[in-house]
């Protein structure tokens, strides 16, 4: 099965105001009450207005933030709060799957807001992107990221906010592996969990797009593995251009330093893109880098790499 097209064209999201209001949600699973604590009071030192949904901090069943009937309801609340500027997540886990066949995508087409995730919440994003053309930011969470002291990258979270261009490049960590230029919609997230759509209602629209894959702790043969699945899978025909993550903590102790550059220049052997890896966006090191998904991007490979985000996603 493949996702339905996009039915509304991308336009920019509304401004964001000073001492916005965020609404913040745990759609998967439950973090740390002082690492929430810690994310929140970041979010304040840079002016906004934080508020827990009702069930952001409930621990169970399991290991997930509440049932999927609360879950759900906590984010369809944050997005048709007038107050709410911006939605944002905890932190991922496990568990968001559960949510998606049924979200009210018309009450979030008639109030669409920055939706701050990655991970887990891959799935989420892309269907909100897929079907309603909303643009989403696969950037900084709350207990994830702005808890930590050198957590988040603010000038592309800011900008990304402001509605200004902006790129990253080698201080990002980005480095070529393939060199050429290329130009598409960016999209993409945390390569287990487009592995883990593929076959459902909501597999991951690929073709076209400059695809960004990133994942933490898969050793390189299950990287590969994830690759060729994609790639049989036809969720590799048409991609314009490859950006990978700071891949943390995929390697093999024991083996060469650049198994998985060699993995990754192997899956693509036969298809003639640029490809550049190290970007430190999702499951990272420090300063989690904000993407928009579903704008206009370029990726230049070459001696430095760069990604430019050409289109905002929210309007100045």
């Amino acid at each position: 099965m493949t996702p339905i097209a996009a039915t509304i064209p991308l336009e920019p999201l509304s401004p964001v105001p000073n001492g916005a209001a965020i609404s913040v949600l745990s759609p998967a699973s439950f973090a740390k009450p002082v690492r929430v604590e810690r994310g929140l009071q970041r979010l304040r030192t840079l002016g906004f207005v934080p508020r827990l949904g009702a069930n952001t901090q409930k621990r169970g069943p399991l290991f997930f933030a509440g049932t999927p009937e609360e879950r759900l309801a906590d984010f369809h609340a944050a997005f048709a709060d007038p107050e709410t500027a911006i939605v944002a997540c905890v932190r991922g886990g496990y568990g968001s799957n559960y949510l998606l066949e049924s979200l009210d995508l018309p009450l979030i087409q008639q109030h669409p807001k920055p939706f701050f995730a990655y991970s887990d919440l891959t799935g989420i994003q892309l269907h909100l992107l897929d079907r309603l053309g909303l643009p989403v930011f696969h950037g900084p969470m709350v207990a994830a990221d702005f808890a930590l002291d050198d957590g988040v990258h603010l000038a592309s979270f800011q900008s990304a906010l402001a509605g200004k261009p902006y790129s990253v490049g080698a201080p990002e960590g980005l480095r070529t592996l393939k060199p050429g230029v290329a130009t598409g919609t960016l999209y993409g997230g945390c390569l287990s969990i487009l592995v883990s759509l593929l076959g459902t209602p909501w597999e991951p629209a690929t073709e076209g797009k400059l695809l960004f894959l990133e994942d933490i702790g898969a050793k390189p043969y299950q990287i590969d593995r994830m690759l060729w699945q994609l790639r049989v899978a036809g969720k590799l025909d048409g991609v314009r251009g490859i950006v990978l993550g700071e891949m943390l903590d995929c390697s093999s102790p024991g083996t060469s330093p650049t198994l998985l550059d060699d993995v990754i220049l192997q899956a693509f052997r036969d298809i003639d893109i640029p490809i550049a890896i190290g970007l430190r966006s999702g499951h990272v090191s420090r300063q989690n880098v904000t993407l928009t998904f579903g704008v206009q991007a370029e990726l230049q490979a070459a001696s430095a790499a760069e990604l430019r985000l050409l289109q905002p996603a929210v309007a100045a």
